[in-house]
């Protein structure tokens, strides 16, 4: 569904949403979202990142949602309203143009990796990149690297943006977002012309320190009968504490039968302990022998579908030389054939919560902007008329199984974007250019405008939503970018006025 801006209109709420010619009431019925709304919060998010040796950060994956799309040449000119002319927001550093080649680049300090972690609860990155603010505080990345399209929740967990990125190292801190600010109609429909967002963070932080009392600290006694108390517990030890690092780790309950199969492991058992566990004087050996040999039977309406005789042929060698049980097997000679039946149960689960508490010290190291720099805004520019940089961190393969990029080191492309369109995005003014980067972790990566090589700082004009195989030989030739206009701007305007300040 496509609306149009109420040009120079207040932006509400947050997920800040530019404000829209439709009635109001639209907007206000987006709930209010924020990434980390307290100090506390955003210290337990860093210090999440941070435990274990930065384990989160070194383990986390390139985000792979929605990374392919199917995109044509558009004859169409994106469309802008006609209140609205081509303008430029001044970088930290308010160069002048460019005099960079495509051959020799020095690569921007603004531009790093952003994690989180996805709807399938595991940490994932992108690319983002720092934007010139009021405060210095403000990233820029794809919208589905922030809003969650995956399980339509708010906004993906734990958000952090790492400037200068490198298998866990920090060199700048690490920025935990606060608010995230994105288009009405991104966050309600999904319109991929609007997949963009903008990021306050708080001031970096460092780990100076990191104790962990082998004892004191340890958690390792604590069994829940059900999963969600032991749920619940996690969460109590993550809102106490800002290091928890610990799991949830299933383990069977042999003091009980099973309930359900639901939640049911299944184990051998002796014939005395079945008969103890259901109360029932049939399960013994005498006649648990005379059921595996096909001579008897027992009736148990309540307990009979929990556990059962597997009943297996073995070699003469196997056959200890005489009928008989050990522990939960019985051995026996039926028909010239030796057999050995295990006798087993469906037990209960129950849950151990295993971890420990560990006191990670944090120092801050200051506003992003103050530490990294921060990109300029273009908005409303004449496709094909300037050539972009495209930063950022493209990683997994091409549809021909060729891994051309790890992720780990920031690459670039670079040309003169076109016009585009994908329909299964909902987007009709894209901008794309001829790039071989891979999708995963490309997403976010940063389109920079008059990009000058002496100062690593020009004017963000997309950032990468998708790429594409416009040609059909198995290798991604194109990345696409929403088209900013106007409507950019605003979203952006809102994000940069808000403070955010320190966590420590």
């Amino acid at each position: 569904m496509k609306r149009t801006l109420a040009f120079g209109g207040a932006v509400a709420g947050i997920l800040a949403y530019a404000a829209v010619a439709a009635p109001a009431a639209h907007a206000d019925s987006v709930p209010a979202v924020n990434l980390a709304a307290t100090n506390f919060a955003a210290q337990q998010v860093a210090a999440f990142w941070y435990a274990e040796g930065a384990a989160n950060l070194v383990n986390a994956t390139p985000y792979a949602v929605e990374t392919t799309v199917s995109v044509k040449h558009s004859s169409t000119v994106p469309k802008t309203p006609a209140t609205t002319k081509p303008g430029l927001v001044g970088s930290s550093g308010d160069q002048k143009a460019s005099t960079a080649t495509a051959k020799n680049v020095n690569l921007p300090r603004t531009v790093g990796k952003v994690f989180f972690i996805g709807a399938d609860g595991k940490p994932h990155w992108c690319t983002g990149t720092a934007v010139q603010g009021r405060y210095k505080n403000l990233v820029a990345t794809a919208g589905h690297c922030v809003y969650d399209t995956k399980s339509n929740k708010a906004t993906l967990d734990k958000w952090v943006f790492v400037p200068g990125y490198y298998q866990g190292k920090t060199p700048w801190g690490i920025y935990v977002g606060k608010t995230a600010y994105t288009h009405y109609d991104f966050s309600v429909y999904e319109d991929g012309d609007r997949n963009y967002a903008f990021v306050t963070v708080y001031n970096g932080v460092q780990v100076t320190d990191v104790k962990t009392d082998k004892v004191r600290n340890w958690v390792d006694n604590r069994v829940f009968e059900d999963k969600a108390s032991a749920e619940k517990a996690r969460q109590d030890l993550v809102t106490k504490y800002t290091g928890w690092a610990g799991q949830i780790v299933p383990q069977p309950d042999p003091a009980h039968l099973a309930a359900s199969r639901r939640e049911a492991v299944k184990g051998a058992i002796t014939p005395a302990k079945l008969g103890e566990l259901t109360g029932n004087t049939q399960y013994n050996a005498e006649n648990l022998a005379r059921v595996a040999k096909g001579e008897a039977s027992v009736t148990d309406p309540k307990w009979g579908k929990f556990y059962g005789l597997e009943i297996t042929r073995i070699s003469r060698k196997e056959y200890p030389g005489e009928d008989g049980w050990k522990d939960a097997v019985y051995y026996f000679k039926k028909d010239n054939g030796w057999y050995k039946a295990t006798l087993w149960a469906l037990y209960d689960v129950d849950y151990k919560l295993r971890g420990k508490i560990v006191d990670i010290a944090l120092k801050d190291v200051g506003r992003l902007g103050d530490n990294v720099g921060g990109q300029g805004l273009a908005y409303n520019q004449k496709l094909g008329a300037q050539p972009v940089f495209v930063f950022g961190y493209p990683s997994g393969s091409h549809p021909d199984g060729n891994y051309a990029f790890t992720g780990k080191t920031l690459k670039w492309s670079y040309g003169k974007p076109s016009a585009y369109q994908a329909p299964a995005e909902k987007a009709e003014n894209l901008q794309g250019i001829r790039s071989s980067f891979t999708g995963q972790g490309a997403l976010g990566s940063a389109w920079l405008l008059k990009y000058s090589n002496a100062t690593r700082l020009g004017y963000l004009n997309g950032v990468t939503i998708g790429v594409a195989d416009t040609d059909g030989n198995q290798r991604y030739d194109t990345s696409v970018s929403p088209y900013f206009d106007g409507e950019t701007l605003q979203v952006y305007q809102a994000a940069e006025k808000n403070w955010s300040g320190k966590i420590v």
